[in-house]
């Protein structure tokens, strides 16, 4: 059984029609001692599945250095979005729930290579001189 159900995967299939650009969902994981581990790579293999512009990449934490290395993820399991560049957006744990709705945002904002964010924005973020590492954390209740 899926953990995506067929009501959801038409409206999950309809809002990835908007996708521009493909994209790569390149997921680590490790095969031990690992919470929601098995579950996460699941979820990414069922919302892969429903675009042919997406792409599912799996790659074991603790045996392809060379890879944790390349995407810069430092912890499993971990996800990073990206297309032909790297925006940084990884996604840490199972973006279940609520972050569901932000895994979907996060694919369509690289699949079109704009944050939408508005000019103003825009403006404010340019002035920034310094490197800024921005973390968002989430928790279940």
């Amino acid at each position: 059984m899926g953990l995506i159900g067929d009501e959801d995967a038409v409206e999950i299939r309809e809002r990835l029609k908007e996708m521009v650009d493909p994209v790569r969902l390149i997921h680590f994981t490790q095969e031990l001692n690992l919470e929601y581990g098995r579950e996460a790579k699941q979820l990414l293999e069922e919302v892969a599945s429903l675009s042919e512009k997406l792409t599912l990449e799996v790659y074991n934490f603790l045996l392809d250095k060379e890879k944790v290395a390349e995407y810069g993820v430092d912890k499993v399991p971990g996800t990073a979005i990206r297309n032909s560049k790297d925006y940084g957006i990884k996604f840490y744990g199972i973006p279940a729930g609520y972050e569901f709705s932000t895994l979907l945002d996060a694919i369509l904002d690289v699949s079109k290579g704009d944050s939408g964010l508005k000019p103003e924005s825009r403006e404010k973020l340019a002035a920034v001189t310094q490197p800024i590492h921005l973390e968002v954390f989430v928790t279940p209740t």
